[in-house]
């Protein structure tokens, strides 16, 4: 039987190995920002003196709401895979930070709290509210959602595998019940209830309000915020810190006995993921303008770890194809590609209601065909391609150990 004899380190660390590592990934990011930067140009100066037709398409198929929508959920699901593709702790509770996120902008951002105070905000003053930066607001998610990370991992730092999966489920329901009936905490309104907090403060550039409709610009914030949470996880990854989660994720006794602190190590996956999804969160809110808890619920969880695994768990790159693929999809693909086959076929059948339908299905045919995703990790894809013992040969060792 094949054996991985290489250590984390030895993937991305070390001497020679980390600076080719570094290489590597500088050629992605450089990818990544180079394409960024060719949609915002083409958004803003090609699709608006292209013919109807060509305009057409790309309002029907690829408009850019949608695309920033999809900069949201590649920032969400790369928090995501620090818990889950890194740190290998089954997380189905996600969706919890990205809550948090969007409810710090709605407390910070709007005039839902009963009372006044402005710290360079974008509206005129004297509004009453609570209206800070949104710059400013970014960091407070960040803070609030690590805390809380903290505070939903520290109980399940004994747990594994189904019964973690259980505790992180339970702790997202927790918070989106919470908000669903946060209108009267002992007497207090805390989040509004089922009505959500709308509107939120508009993004402000220097001097410069952006509108619902300057989403040339938006997309540029979005992108930059996914910018950097992709360089974090790159430098993180190639840290020690990243490869003490390498090491629980394969071995977790291993990890431990090599001196890796089990407990310190596992709040920090839990942090730095749940600061991704805070970003996330406020960055949703500004998009739609409102944060409601039906915008929360646990299929935004089971949605993030679909893009995880479909893209590869602990592969950056992979991890922001499958969310691309994936939102784009649920956003718009399949109402388009659905209209495309009823006008073809003259039938009426509703794409969009089958979409987990569809998901089911393609994670069935994905770990019948290729468990490692779109673009695996290189360690998850050997260890997922290693030949395991037949039954005869498991018999035979069986026999052996019972000899001795």
């Amino acid at each position: 039987m094949a054996t991985d004899t290489r250590s984390p380190a030895t993937e991305t660390g070390g001497h020679g190995g980390g600076r080719s590592a570094l290489s590597h990934n500088a050629k992605w990011a450089i990818g990544y920002g180079t394409l960024a930067i060719c949609v915002f140009l083409a958004y803003k100066f090609m699709v608006p003196n292209l013919n109807d037709a060509g305009q057409s398409f790309v309002n029907d198929w690829l408009p850019l709401s949608v695309v920033n929508e999809c900069m949201v959920w590649v920032i969400c699901a790369l928090g995501l895979n620090i818990v889950v593709g890194y740190a290998g702790l089954l997380d189905l509770g996600f969706v919890a930070f990205w809550a948090l996120g969007g409810y710090c902008a709605g407390w910070f951002m709007s005039t839902f709290l009963p009372f006044t105070f402005h710290f360079f905000g974008s509206v005129q003053p004297g509004l009453p509210g609570v209206h800070i930066s949104f710059w400013l607001v970014l960091g407070i998610g960040a803070l609030v959602t690590a805390f809380f990370g903290i505070i939903i991992g520290a109980p399940t730092l004994r747990l594994k595998s189904d019964y973690l999966a259980l505790v992180t489920l339970g702790f997202g329901e927790m918070i989106t019940q919470f908000l669903r009936n946060s209108d009267d905490v002992f007497g207090h309104n805390i989040a509004n209830g089922q009505k959500g907090i709308t509107p939120i403060d508009p993004i402000q550039i220097g001097g410069t309000k952006l509108g619902p409709f300057d989403l040339e610009f938006r997309y540029l914030i979005y992108a930059c915020l996914a910018a950097l949470v992709v360089f974090v996880c790159l430098r993180i990854r190639e840290g020690r810190l990243g490869r003490a989660w390498l090491a629980i994720r394969e071995d977790e006794l291993a990890a431990s006995m090599m001196g890796v602190p089990l407990m310190r190590t596992k709040l920090a996956a839990y942090a730095v993921g749940a600061v991704a999804g805070g970003i996330g969160g406020v960055a949703f809110a500004t998009h739609v303008n409102s944060v409601s808890p039906s915008r929360f619920d646990f299929t935004i969880s089971i949605t993030l770890l679909a893009m995880v695994v479909l893209g590869g768990m602990g592969n950056v790159w992979g991890v922001i194809l499958g969310a691309l693929v994936l939102s784009w999809v649920n956003a718009q693909g399949l109402k388009q590609i659905g209209n495309t086959v009823n006008s073809a076929l003259g039938t009426t059948i509703d794409f969009p209601s089958l979409n987990y339908l569809i998901f089911g299905l393609i994670l069935v045919l994905m770990m019948l065909f290729r468990r490692e995703g779109f673009l695996p990790e290189s360690r998850t894809k050997l260890l997922l391609r290693e030949p395991s013992r037949t039954d005869l040969e498991s018999v035979g060792a069986d026999l052996e150990g019972e000899g001795a």
